[in-house]
């Protein structure tokens, strides 16, 4: 009688325990993120290109965007990051698999309603294994053309060559893949 006691109480205190949240799917958790990264910078860029222009906006792309991407990759879990194929930044160089999918990505970089397109997959094994995001960065005509366009003031040019002496991030068209956000997960994490 008191081993079915015992067995009827731990029956209603594990009835009572709270749910078990479900698992948030990796492609929602990486689209918010990209939403916020785009929005963190987006805002930047507007703040900075209304006080000094182009030349000013440079500034942010440089600090705030490596610094977004640090802030919300430890906040994740998650590695968060700009990649272009024609780059600004040589540390937004992709390579490997990541090169070849986002070559995929610059053939059709807008989805048949506008958007920028995304792509997802999985990669690796055991510990390896990786769960990836990548959402385009479509050009657009203002403010990127001002930096990334083909026609450039000399002002802007003079500050991208101090600042990028190796730049290649220039000569884009309004819907050209200007590069994309790129996000990686460790599969055991996936449901944080």
């Amino acid at each position: 009688m008191t081993r079915l006691l015992t067995v009827g109480v731990m029956l209603a205190v594990a009835g009572c325990a709270a749910p078990t949240p479900e698992p948030v799917d990796v492609s929602v958790k990486s689209a918010a993120l990209a939403d916020r990264f785009q929005a963190d910078l987006q805002g930047q860029l507007q703040a900075a290109m209304k006080a000094d222009g182009p030349v000013g906006a440079i500034g942010v792309c440089q600090q705030a965007a490596p610094a977004i991407a640090a802030r919300l990759s430890q906040e994740s879990g998650a590695e968060v990051r700009r990649i272009a194929l024609r780059e600004r930044n040589p540390g937004a160089a992709p390579d490997g698999e990541l090169r070849e999918r986002l070559e995929q990505l610059a053939a059709a970089p807008l989805t048949a309603d506008g958007k920028p397109a995304v792509m997802q997959w999985t990669s690796g094994s055991g510990a390896g294994a990786r769960a990836h995001y990548m959402r385009a960065i479509p050009m657009k005509e203002q403010p990127c053309a001002a930096c990334h366009g083909s026609n450039i003031a000399p002002e802007v040019k003079g500050r991208l060559a101090e600042l990028y002496p190796d730049d290649k991030a220039t000569g884009f068209k309004p819907g050209d893949l200007r590069g994309a956000i790129a996000i990686r997960w460790p599969l055991a994490s996936e449901t944080r």
